[in-house]
């Protein structure tokens, strides 16, 4: 009986080098064309887990999770000094689909920062800033700007209490000029008070009380 032995089919060479090239699970650092690096976990070719990302433009790192290619979960992200090339930690927080979201703290030049709730990338929610002329915000923010109620504390000490529209005081508002001893409850409108009282307040404790006490009504 006469035996046929038909040959095997072969893959392709570029079946198996396109298997190899697939990236999932951990992999060591892995080059973009554009010289970017990322050390860390993949899934279907994508960086998702745990990983850290370098950006050769900029010299920018991002240590934190990934979900499907995107900052995801919690990490830092950091630059460059463009004087002594030390690193400055730029954000530390909470990302969702590669934008700050969630809870985080973001350092901004001049030693102003800023902790507190995020949005798409812009302060939403609660949170605290803290500012370079040494005034502090804290209180409800809205696409980034003071929104809603909050409370603004000057250097002196001097502070406004009550609401806020677009960065600026609006709405029902107390200030209080602790520095004088005196105390303006009213309504304003984007940052000018329209109508309200003024009263004595604190005036014994006041550094300079104004020379004569407000009549009561």
């Amino acid at each position: 009986m006469l035996i046929v032995k038909y040959p095997r089919a072969t893959e392709p060479l570029w079946h198996e080098w396109d298997g190899k090239a697939q990236k999932c699970g951990l992999r060591h650092t892995v080059y973009a064309v554009n010289g970017d690096q990322y050390t860390g976990e993949w899934l279907d070719n994508l960086k998702h887990g745990k990983g850290t990302q370098v950006w050769k433009r900029t010299g920018a790192i991002y240590s934190g999770d990934w979900k499907f290619g995107k900052r995801h979960g919690y990490g830092s992200y950091s630059i460059p000094d463009p004087v002594t090339k030390e690193y400055k930690k730029v954000y530390t927080g909470w990302w969702e689909n590669d934008q700050k979201c969630g809870y985080g703290t973001t350092f901004y030049p001049g030693g102003e920062h800023y902790e507190g709730e995020w949005s798409r990338g812009l302060r939403s929610g609660w949170g605290r800033m803290y500012y370079g002329d040494g005034s502090i915000y804290e209180g409800q923010w809205l696409a980034d700007r003071p929104g809603g109620e909050g409370m603004l504390r000057l250097p002196n000490e001097n502070r406004y209490e009550g609401g806020w529209k677009d960065g600026k005081k609006h709405g029902p508002g107390k200030f209080f000029y602790l520095d004088k001893g005196q105390l303006f409850e009213g309504i304003w409108a984007a940052d000018i008070p329209k109508c309200g009282i003024l009263i004595d307040f604190g005036r014994e404790e006041a550094p300079a009380p104004t020379q004569y006490p407000i009549p009561k009504v």
